[in-house]
């Protein structure tokens, strides 16, 4: 029998691109029947509107108090009815109407298959740090019109040149849900618990992949800010869950940012999406987007994860600032 699908996304006040990210899941061309589940934590804005003018969609709703990366997961994979559930962010725009077969599609691989990855791509409005970091990472994974597995069968490596085993993402992901209530659950962690089931996954025994043709368009909307700050959470959220991040001095801050402004000042002027005023704009302001993310680099990697004081004022997703996206 053809599978069942569940396709969650967690929201709290995600209007600006909800609607059409329902849109687009319930255009999805599959073979077999698809659930769409909306977990929401406390939305004030029009989110609530939107899921109510999609009538396939079923919201349930939790204080925002309650909110984590991993235990909201969690309690959606429980709640959800589908064999194969996909995680989106309220911000994560599929791109094609076969974007969840697609992502589907590595399962039938193996069995041993659990965990899928699927593509990023910039939006338009990215800031060319973060469009550049996307696109790089992304083509590090596989080519995207193939597929790319990771992991060992009996303790023999399965493997490509890629760097598939060190990334996932729950921007656009697929698990089996057996896995995820079974031997391989969601971590009740805050933050990076989709690096830490990844982990989780190989050291099972299983399989993950990456589906370069399974794209969604995915940037934060961010200022400079609040890049800097989540940056700040990613670097403490990798610490908490075991992943080092080494400290760096003042020098190789500035060191750092100096080679990545270079390096974007070239793409940027190479990049035939900027028109001329874009050029000039981005690099004058493209710079600070480094330096901030280097001392914010450097503030996470050395602070104590003991300090919550601290990490709660540095942090983005501390007062739920923007913390489903």
């Amino acid at each position: 029998m053809a599978p069942r699908f569940t396709v969650v996304v967690p929201t709290y006040n995600g209007e600006k691109y909800l609607d059409a990210l329902l849109a687009a899941v319930e255009l999805q061309e599959v073979d077999g029947e698809l659930e769409i589940l909306v977990v929401d934590s406390g939305s004030t804005d029009g989110t609530l509107g939107i899921v109510a003018s999609h009538a396939r969609v079923r919201l349930l709703t939790i204080p925002n108090s309650e909110f984590s990366h991993g235990g909201t997961r969690a309690f959606a994979a429980r709640e959800s009815t589908g064999d194969l559930i996909a995680f989106l962010t309220q911000d994560a725009v599929p791109q094609s109407t076969h974007w969840l077969a697609e992502l589907a599609a590595p399962f039938s691989l193996s069995p041993r298959v659990g965990l899928v990855t699927g593509r990023q791509q910039p939006r338009p409005t990215a800031f060319p740090l973060q469009k550049y970091e996307i696109i790089g990472s992304f083509a590090a994974l596989g080519p995207p019109w193939g597929t790319s597995l990771a992991g060992s069968v009996d303790g023999s490596p399965v493997d490509t040149d890629h760097e598939t085993a060190g990334f996932h993402s729950d921007v656009n992901a697929m698990v089996r849900r057996d896995l995820v209530l079974g031997a391989v659950p969601f971590q009740p962690v805050g933050y990076s618990e989709d690096m830490l089931m990844a982990d989780d996954l190989l050291q099972a025994g299983l399989l993950k992949a990456y589906a370069g043709r399974a794209t969604v368009e995915h940037s934060n909307d961010l200022t400079r800010a609040q890049y800097g700050r989540r940056i700040f959470d990613e670097v403490v959220g990798l610490r908490r869950i075991g992943v080092p991040q080494p400290p760096i001095s003042r020098g190789a801050v500035a060191v750092r940012a100096l080679r990545g402004a270079v390096g974007d000042t070239i793409r940027i002027a190479r990049d035939g999406e900027y028109s001329a005023a874009q050029k000039v704009r981005w690099w004058l302001l493209n710079p600070g987007y480094h330096l901030k993310k280097w001392t914010s680099y450097r503030r996470g990697a050395g602070v104590s994860l003991d300090d919550t004081a601290t990490i709660a004022a540095q942090s983005l997703e501390h007062g739920a600032r923007n913390p489903r996206a």
